[in-house]
């Protein structure tokens, strides 16, 4: 009894999993205005879901109270995520200020803040940004990260989209949720007032190594409390087990394996492999799995973006590593039955929450329903021997010999059926396109059965055929397909930026059947252990495949 109390009580040590942070670099924000009379206040409309309406009751505002302000409604003239410089230059030429929004989503929020400290800080024009209430938090650590901390947002509720004239009217003469303070009270203000002192600090680029010594108990607590586990229990990462995972590679243990960000502009923090060990001994990974664990690293792709659209990663392995290390391509390749497919894939969302500065819903995480797929991120290797096709990373440009793991992004929307049955199998299968994500991109995901079916049927002996009867089958008249609303915050935009195929399809008449998912978007695997023809499509979008023999 005394020994096993003498156990408990031990102290031990293990290392830190988190990674080092950007450098912040501190910004001057541009002098303010002594009034607005007279003056003219560009409106930015971000192009997200009905931010302009919300604009169009702060223009009204104006003209009907402070009728001397002059205020010009424009548009970026891309997606959010995209600078536009001349834009800029037409705000710092012809404006006195400026009022960019809205940001309510947790990728725009980010933008939002980025684009008006630019316009503030480097263009030399005073701005304010607006966003909705619940990114508050978002908006605040972007803006510390972009180097002016200080840098006046403001709020109103949450949302935006689908709400009336009157209701949006009342947004504006309403009350910030967060401050208390009235909206328009504070975007004057924040135009024509002094801003508050600077807290913003010079990063500290160091983290720990090691976590402070206590009993295991107190530190699987320590590692729930302070967010670095998925909330499942994890193997603590002493010196002992993370130096078994380091033997595993040839890579010296201080190198930088690459970066990660839960969205663009959050700022990008480092990892090393080290970190990454640390990471996946916690996931319980074998030393053997390794590589492929520091070959997602360096994908600079996270598994634990902060989108609200709840998207997960899709990780599939090709190549001879998938038999050396014995994951699982055949029966229940994509559940939880195989230690290989399940560890590397929850050491991929683990590393990157840690290793990005956080994910914590309200804050690092605005996933608004959240992504079950997300604990291993539906990791599985594609059952080559049994494919009638070349793998998927032979596909990519790789060689058959090569070991490889790709990265496909979304798995948001799925459509799922039995075989393909003779006599309309096509209609069935436009069916299924239609219920696929049509801002992502559809993965077949076949078993065996089925991938010979679709040679049987459709005459599909190269996997390029099948892929171009694909693209040529999914359509939509236009005018349906650029009113999902999906579309209309990151297609729409890029149509209007002349970007093909996308500018093209826009031109179309509504009645116009388009083609809506680009071929080279198209991907086909094959996986399963042919107990039946059961197949699927995953709305996911490729993003990358990485040589998992550069990592050994």
């Amino acid at each position: 009894m005394l020994d096993t109390v003498s156990k408990a009580a031990q102290k031990i040590s293990v290392l830190n999993p988190t990674g080092y942070p950007p450098k912040v670099t501190k910004k001057s924000a541009a002098a303010r205005l002594s009034t607005l009379d007279g003056k003219t206040v560009y409106l930015v409309d971000c192009r997200f879901d009905d931010s302009i309406e919300l604009l169009k009751q702060i223009q009204a505002w104006f003209t009907e109270k402070m009728p001397s302000v002059k205020t010009k409604m424009v548009s970026l003239s891309n997606y959010y995520g995209h600078d536009d410089p001349k834009l800029w230059e037409e705000i710092k030429a012809n404006g006195d200020a400026a009022i960019l929004g809205v940001g309510h989503c947790s990728t725009c929020a980010p933008a939002v803040t980025t684009h008006a400290i630019m316009v503030d800080t480097k263009y030399g024009v005073p701005t304010v940004s607006l966003h909705t209430e619940i990114f508050d938090r978002v908006v605040r650590s972007t803006a510390r990260v972009q180097g002016l901390a200080h840098m006046p947002a403001i709020f109103v509720p949450q949302p935006v989209m689908g709400k009336s004239a009157a209701e949006l009217r009342a947004y504006v003469d309403g009350k910030d949720p967060v401050t208390g303070v009235p909206v328009m009270q504070e975007i004057i203000e924040g135009l024509t007032k002094g801003l508050a002192g600077d807290t913003t600090k010079e990063t500290d680029r160091s983290t720990p190594r090691l976590v402070a010594p206590d009993t295991e108990e107190n530190l699987h607590r320590l590692f729930l409390e302070n967010h670095w586990t998925d909330n499942l229990p994890i193997v603590l990462p002493t010196e002992e087990r993370v130096a078994a995972m380091l033997a595993a590679t040839s890579h010296p243990a201080d190198k930088v394996v690459g970066r990660m960000q839960m969205t663009a502009n959050r700022g990008w923090w480092e990892c090393t492999v080290e970190k990454v060990a640390v990471n996946a001994v916690m996931a319980g990974c074998n030393p053997e799995y390794f590589p492929v664990v520091l070959a997602l690293a360096s994908s600079e792709l996270s598994a634990r973006s902060s989108t609200s659209s709840s998207a997960s990663s899709m990780v599939i392995v090709n190549g001879p590593i998938r038999k050396q290390i014995n994951m699982n391509c055949g029966i229940g390749a994509m559940g939880p039955y195989n230690h290989a497919n399940a560890t590397i894939g929850r050491a991929y969302g683990l590393l990157s929450m840690n290793t990005q500065g956080g994910s914590v819903p309200g804050e690092t995480y605005m996933g608004s329903i959240g992504n079950g797929y997300s604990y291993n991120n539906l990791t599985f290797a594609e059952n080559e021997e049994r494919s009638p096709w070349e793998p998927l990373h032979v596909q990519k440009g790789f060689k058959p010999e090569d070991s490889t793991v790709s990265i496909f992004w979304g798995a948001r929307s799925t459509t799922f059926n039995l075989g393909l049955r003779e006599k309309h199998w096509r209609e069935h299968v436009t069916d299924m396109l239609r219920g696929t994500d049509a801002q992502a991109r559809p993965c077949l995901i076949l078993d065996p059965i089925t991938a010979r079916q679709f040679i049987d049927r459709g005459g599909f002996v190269k996997k390029a055929d099948l892929i171009q009867w694909i693209h040529d089958t999914a359509q939509r008249p236009a005018g349906e397909y650029w009113d999902l609303q999906l579309i209309q915050n990151y297609i729409y935009p890029r149509a209007t930026y002349g970007e093909e195929p996308f500018a093209g399809n826009l031109a179309q008449p509504a009645e116009q059947m388009i083609r809506i998912f680009p071929l080279a978007d198209i991907n086909v695997v094959v996986v399963g252990g042919e107990s039946n023809g059961y197949w699927q499509i995953m709305g996911a979008t490729y993003r990358k495949t990485i040589s998992v023999d550069a990592w050994r």
